[in-house]
C-alpha cells in the first residue's frame, strides 16, 4: 500500500486485527527484514510495517531530516492510517525512532533489538585520523571528502547524500534522557556478539528505563532473526503479559 505522508510516498503493509504493533527496521533494510514477526503477530494483532523514507519502495525525504523529523513522520502516518496507542518494534535505527516517539506520545508497550541509544566516545582509528589531519592541509578539502566515502561504513558509502547526511545526525545523537522519559513497559533483546550496539550499551539503556527488562541472546546485531523461534515466544508472552 502507498500513502503520502509530509510530501514522501511511503510504502507499507498492514495485516491481521487487534491491537495495533507497528515495525520499524533498521538503516538500509525495509519491510521484508521484518516481515518474520509480523507474519507471527498478526495472528492476534493488527499489524503496521513500512519501508521507512528512503528506504525500500519508500521515496527519500527531499531534505534532511533529524530523528526528530523521523519521529514527526511517523507521528501523522498514524493519524492517517488511524492507529492509536500502538505497541513499537524496532530494531537498530527503526529502535531509535521508537525510543524517541515512545518518549514523546503515547504508546502501549516498547521492544527494541539491537537500538543504539547512548553514544558513547570512541578513539579514532588510524584512518580516521589521518582524514581528520587530510582536511586541514591546503587544498586537500576535495580529497578529504573522497577518503571520506573510502574510510566510512558500508551504511555511509551506499547512501545518497541526503541519506548520509541523516546518518550522521542519526549516529551522533544521544537518546538517554528520551529513554528516561518512556513510561510504558520496554523490552530489550540484544545479540551477545553485537558490534553494531554493544551489550553494555543496552545494559546502561536497562538502566534508564522505568520500566526496562534486558534479555540476551547469542547472536549479532540481527539476533532477532538468528534466534526467531524464541524470539516469537518472549514477544508472545511479553505482549501477552
Amino acid at each position: 500500500m502507498k500513502v503520502n505522508v509530509k510530501n514522501v510516498e511511503l510504502s507499507y503493509i498492514q495485516y491481521g486485527k487487534g491491537q495495533d504493533i507497528i515495525l520499524l527496521h533498521g538503516w538500509g533494510q525495509n519491510i521484508e527484514m521484518m516481515r518474520p514477526l509480523g507474519d507471527f503477530l498478526c495472528k492476534k494483532f493488527r499489524v503496521t510495517i513500512l519501508d521507512l523514507p528512503g528506504f525500500g519502495e519508500s521515496e527519500e525525504p527531499k531534505t534532511v531530516w533529524t530523528l526528530e523529523d523521523y519521529v514527526a513522520f511517523l507521528y501523522d502516518f498514524t493519524k492517517q492510517v488511524h492507529i492509536k496507542n500502538p505497541i513499537l518494534i524496532g530494531h537498530s535505527f527503526g529502535g531509535r525512532i521508537a525510543i524517541l516517539y515512545a518518549a514523546t506520545h503515547e504508546v502501549k508497550q516498547v521492544v527494541l533489538f539491537g537500538a543504539p541509544c547512548i553514544r558513547t566516545k570512541k578513539g579514532l582509528t588510524f584512518k580516521e585520523k589521518l582524514l581528520k589531519n587530510a582536511k586541514k592541509l591546503p587544498g586537500m578539502h576535495h580529497l578529504a571528502e573522497k577518503m571520506k566515502k573510502y574510510i566510512g561504513s558500508f551504511d555511509y558509502k551506499n547512501a545518497t547524500p541526503i541519506m548520509r547526511n541523516i546518518l550522521v545526525h542519526t549516529v551522533n545523537l544521544d537518546l538517554s534522557t528520551a529513554a528516561q522519559k518512556i513510561q510504558v513497559p520496554t523490552l530489550l533483546i540484544w545479540g551477545d556478539q553485537d558490534t553494531e550496539a554493544p551489550l553494555e550499551e543496552a545494559r546502561q539503556l536497562e538502566k534508564l528505563l522505568v520500566d526496562g527488562a534486558l534479555i540476551v541472546l547469542p547472536g549479532t546485531h540481527y539476533a532477532y532473526l538468528e534466534n526467531l523461534p524464541r524470539v516469537q515466544m518472549i514477544l508472545n508472552e511479553f505482549l501477552e503479559g
